[in-house]
């Protein structure tokens, strides 16, 4: 399946992102946690990309059998950081052996177990967009950051990378999670007026812990709206009443990104399925009682 062909109907995509389980052992709880996922049927699944040592292999061992095995259209990450062209092409060949047709294409994190890593071929995004076009035979995705990329010098440095990941050949673009809705629109109103014309999905993360939450996103740069912050502190010793407050919180964003034109809706699940599978319930039964 070509993922941007989904985005010519008239229907709102959803899809699911998850982590590559860090040993084998949790391999096969893993799988069954994505097909009770397909129950859903979203119109994709995404997993992230291990990229050192062994986790390259696995991550691309994983997909395959995310597509095969489960029966669920799968989307690879790639990152190209530390990446030489040679070990991107074999990559490329793995995947495309693998029945995998659409890739997330990432620049990725300095591995933190690799000091003094250089950038090897791919320093940007960009870059490794160019590559895989000119290979051929895939589809590609590309990373939005509606407050910004944390390395970015201004926001319009950030808006003229997307363009640059654009026109290399990305065909949609997800975005980093937010809380805050008014960060996805004036986003996606500077990137049209920039000329970005391919689907914008909103990644959306339901909260399922506090202090979890905090580390999120200081790492990437998003911001915790004064109230969310305040009502999760007063209940952060209580699991179940985060949850519910995350699924509460996400389900109305989605509900308003998608009434103010968002072509789907991304959710960043952590592995964990809960609070994904509520909220596009509810979000399915607002579409057939509307």
């Amino acid at each position: 399946m070509d993922i941007p062909a989904l985005f010519t109907r008239s229907e709102p995509v959803f899809s699911f992102e998850f982590f590559l389980p860090k040993t084998p052992v949790g391999t096969d709880s893993f799988l069954d946690s994505v097909r009770r996922l397909k129950d859903l049927a979203p119109s994709f699944v995404s997993l992230t990309y291990g990229a050192g040592g062994s986790a390259r292999d696995r991550t691309i061992d994983m997909v395959e059998r995310m597509q095969r095995e489960v029966g669920i259209e799968t989307v690879c990450h790639l990152t190209g950081i530390t990446h030489t062209r040679a070990e991107m092409f074999r990559n490329l060949e793995r995947i495309e052996a693998a029945g995998i047709r659409n890739i997330m294409v990432l620049r990725g994190d300095q591995p933190q177990d690799w000091p003094g890593a250089l950038p090897g071929d791919f320093p940007h995004a960009a870059d490794l967009v160019r590559f895989i076009r000119q290979a051929g035979g895939f589809h590609m995705a590309v990373a939005g950051y509606p407050e910004g990329h944390p390395e970015a010098r201004s926001r319009q440095e950030d808006l003229e990378h997307l363009v640059a990941k654009v026109q290399a050949g990305g065909e949609m673009v997800v975005t980093q999670l937010f809380f805050d809705n008014r960060h996805y629109f004036d986003f996606v109103a500077s990137a049209r007026g920039a000329g970005v014309t391919v689907p914008i999905v909103p990644g959306i993360m339901p909260v399922t812990g506090f202090a979890q939450l905090k580390r999120f996103t200081t790492l990437c740069g998003t911001t915790i709206p004064a109230r969310m912050a305040a009502d999760l502190e007063r209940i952060q010793n209580d699991g179940e009443a985060v949850v519910r407050y995350g699924i509460e919180w996400a389900t109305q964003q989605c509900r308003e990104l998608l009434e103010g034109g968002a072509p789907g809706i991304h959710f960043y699940t952590l592995n964990r399925s809960r609070s994904a599978v509520e909220i596009l319930g509810t979000l399915r039964k607002d579409r057939q009682n509307a």
